[in-house]
């Protein structure tokens, strides 16, 4: 009795979240600053065998802002985090990092936007 339960710990400890994303990074082209805000919509996807927790997601500049699905995203199954980037009073060209912190990794998993403001 004691060696199955024993293993039903050990299986039930190796159920990890594994956070991944159909793409890390997204180039806006050039934009033009009167144009206002422009969004895009990053895919995460679990790929491990328990359900992932995004906990935080961080720009790296007051100009980016994420929002990001706030439920456990089960294994197999996907997410979104929607990063909408700001021009006003941002000539030139712009690189942008997020930094998404959950259970899926130790430490932060990088996306990145860029692109040009005219």
């Amino acid at each position: 009795m004691a060696i199955l339960l024993a293993t039903g710990m050990s299986f039930a400890q190796d159920k990890k979240a594994e956070i991944s994303a159909e793409e890390s990074s997204h180039n806006f082209g050039t934009i033009k600053e009167a144009d206002g805000k422009v969004s895009h919509t990053f895919k995460i996807n679990n790929t491990g065998n328990g359900p992932l927790v995004l906990t935080r997601v961080i720009a790296s500049c007051g100009c980016t802002t994420p929002e990001w699905t706030k439920e456990p995203i089960a294994p197999g199954q996907s997410g979104d985090i929607i990063i909408t980037y700001d021009p006003k009073d941002r000539p030139g060209p712009f690189a942008k990092t997020i930094s998404v912190y959950s259970n899926g990794k130790t430490g932060s998993y990088i996306l990145t936007i860029r692109g040009a403001v005219e």
